[in-house]
């Protein structure tokens, strides 16, 4: 089955075409993405403004049109923490499935922790053990843990790469002072409720997923995207605290030219940075494994494994 899922990031609009059955990992076949920035298109009010969602409609209205041209039998489409956290929600909504005919999907922050749990349990497998998970995106962070391919626990917190940057960074390097106002902000959030997951004690294993903690570790060593997904990569912590007061010190334009890194997320990778920092020291991890597969794949997955029950009852 050729399936086409639609990811309406806080960073990016993503449309990924996959060949999948089930009992087999999904094969990408295409992949269109935009820059849509929701997170950055938020009023002072928390709504999503005219521009962004004009260009989230134009977007889903092309993958349409790409999601046929390439065969897809179904399209999964869904949003994350910036239309999740919109005070305007039901109108961006509408005003997409007006033009486009495309009903998207709000995931809850639970749910968008519990299916990039799923999507990393799967890539490293019974084996990892107790798995631990986590996950910068561009408007928040998704926290998940446990031992099955359901987490134990799942949360989501307003803690993304891109919400940080604009909150804290609109006007451009913050001094020492708002560092360390944000450091504690940033720590607060997350130790507030770290007792969910350490309460199971340390993990046999901690992952990290999605674009910031790739772009750090490769920041910090790790393997360029080229040499393909089966390659380990991961971050230290010894070395993000070795590059963090570089990155503080660094132009827009230095950070865009780090490997890893792309031009317009340049500006979130400090913010990023800092939260990476708070998640290692808080549950006293040294070392993230980078997994490749993340929300989309988990997302793929359980859709696949809704199929595969299906199957099984009209036998």
């Amino acid at each position: 089955m050729r399936l086409g899922v639609l990811d309406i990031g806080s960073n990016t609009g993503h449309l990924l075409v996959v060949d999948a059955h089930g009992g087999a990992a999904p094969l990408p076949a295409y992949s269109y993405k935009e820059p849509l920035r929701l997170a950055e298109h938020l009023d002072e009010n928390g709504a999503v403004s005219p521009a962004g969602i004009a260009a989230l409609t134009e977007f889903t209205r092309q993958a349409v049109a790409v999601a046929e041209d390439k065969g897809c039998e179904e399209m999964l489409a869904f949003a994350t923490s910036a239309v999740r956290d919109a005070v305007n929600t039901d109108a961006v909504l509408d005003q997409v499935r007006a033009v486009t005919g495309v009903d998207i999907e709000v995931l809850p922050g639970v749910d968008e922790a519990r299916l990039t749990f799923l999507a990393v349990r799967r890539w490293f497998g019974w084996s990892a053990g107790r798995l631990a998970v986590f996950d910068i995106g561009g408007g928040s962070l998704e926290i998940a843990g446990g031992q099955d391919e359901s987490p134990d626990v799942a949360w989501s917190l307003p803690l993304g790469a891109a919400r940080m940057a604009k909150d804290w960074f609109a006007d451009g390097t913050l001094d020492e002072h708002d560092i360390r106002r944000l450091r504690r902000r940033i720590r607060a959030e997350i130790a507030r409720d770290a007792g969910n997951l350490l309460r199971g004690g340390a993990p046999d294993r901690a992952a990290a997923t999605s674009k910031t903690f790739r772009s750090l570790a490769r920041i910090c060593g790790a393997a360029p995207s080229a040499e393909g997904p089966l390659v380990a990569r991961t971050l230290t912590a010894a070395s993000l605290d070795e590059w963090l007061p570089k990155l503080m010190a660094m132009t827009p334009d230095e950070l865009g030219a780090l490997p890893g890194v792309s031009t317009s997320r340049a500006h979130q990778i400090v913010p990023g940075a800092l939260v990476a920092e708070a998640v290692m020291d808080i549950f006293d991890l040294s070392t993230l494994e980078i997994c490749p597969w993340a929300l989309r794949e988990g997302v793929i997955l359980e859709r696949f494994d809704q199929i595969s029950v299906l199957d099984e009852g009209s036998i």
